[in-house]
């Protein structure tokens, strides 16, 4: 039976992905309207590190040590979890259909059990091969290698990319030594991506264009701040401390397995929202790697000797 954690976890794994599985939506309909990957997800992060700054503040009041502890932790998840990894999903969202992008980053979960094995010297046993080996099969179905589909190979670079970040993300929530409480981490994360992409705008590094026109979405035109506000509060905010309490209620290993649904969540939004539809070859892919990757997630989950781990600051 599960426990009360347990059905905890799972609720928050299960929002957070809705919650993320709108940000390809939200994006496209701000980059279509001439914004720049790096402009959108600044505007995320700063209105997200907003919202969340009285409940961090709060929930941090009389334990300021613990910014000071984490510090290393926080900042490799800012930098890296949520700046780096937005950023490059984003750019493949330029190139990209929605779908096509979020596979190619949700094969971050199994640079998890990659993570896992050089980290704590276990083997990894023949089910989490066997997913691995599907997971990468179903890739060359998801970039239609046959040709029937143009893929725009910048695009699956960072799409791949982001999956680097994603999976800095589901290891460093799941830190055993990182006290901080989710809703803290979380804003802290964002205060130091925001900060860092715009210091790096500023330098002329990322290319920063963002526009106060009117934007296509739902199939209407409205004001930019819609598609601004469903990124930071709901895409963000929200998404981002649901994934944290979910991480540490269960673990890195099942919150990245549950974290699948993204997927799902993302193509029916695209679908329904956008009118992105995947070639039959494409969805086939895809079906095959979160095969894989779900083989993978019920071998660690069946794995009595691998836990979660503990990242030291």
């Amino acid at each position: 039976m599960v426990g009360t954690s347990g059905r905890s976890g799972l609720f928050l794994a299960l929002l957070a992905a809705a919650c993320f599985g709108t940000s390809g939506v939200f994006a496209s309909a701000l980059i279509d309207a001439g914004w720049s990957p790096a402009a959108a997800v600044t505007a995320r992060l700063v209105v997200a590190s907003l919202a969340l700054t009285v409940p961090a503040l709060i929930s941090l009041r009389g334990r300021w040590g613990l910014l000071r502890q984490g510090a290393g932790a926080t900042l490799a998840y800012g930098l890296v979890a949520v700046a780096g990894c937005q950023l490059f999903y984003f750019n493949a969202v330029e190139r990209l259909d929605v779908g096509v992008a979020l596979l190619l980053e949700y094969l971050g979960s199994v640079l998890v059990v990659g993570w896992l094995w050089l980290r704590l010297g276990h083997t990894p046993r023949r089910l989490t091969v066997v997913g691995s080996a599907l997971a990468m099969l179903g890739l060359a179905g998801v970039l239609d290698i046959t040709g029937s589909v143009r893929i725009d190979l910048v695009g699956v670079f960072w799409g791949l990319s982001a999956a680097v970040g994603l999976a800095v993300f589901f290891v460093l929530s799941a830190s055993e030594h990182n006290r901080l409480p989710p809703v803290v981490m979380a804003w802290a994360g964002m205060c130091i991506g925001a900060v860092a992409l715009l210091v790096a705008g500023g330098l002329g590094v990322v290319p920063m264009r963002a526009s106060t026109g009117p934007v296509s979405f739902l199939g209407n035109q409205m004001s930019w701040l819609v598609p601004v506000l469903g990124l930071s509060l709901v895409a963000a905010a929200l998404a981002y401390v649901a994934g944290i309490g979910a991480a540490r209620l269960l673990g890195p290993k099942i919150s990245s397995f549950v974290g699948l649904t993204e997927v799902l969540f993302a193509v029916l939004f695209a679908w329904l929202l956008l009118g992105q539809q995947l070639a039959a070859i494409q969805i086939a892919g895809g079906m095959v790697v979160v095969a894989g990757i779900v083989l993978v997630k019920l071998d660690q989950v069946a794995s009595d000797d691998v836990e979660p781990v503990a990242v030291t600051a």
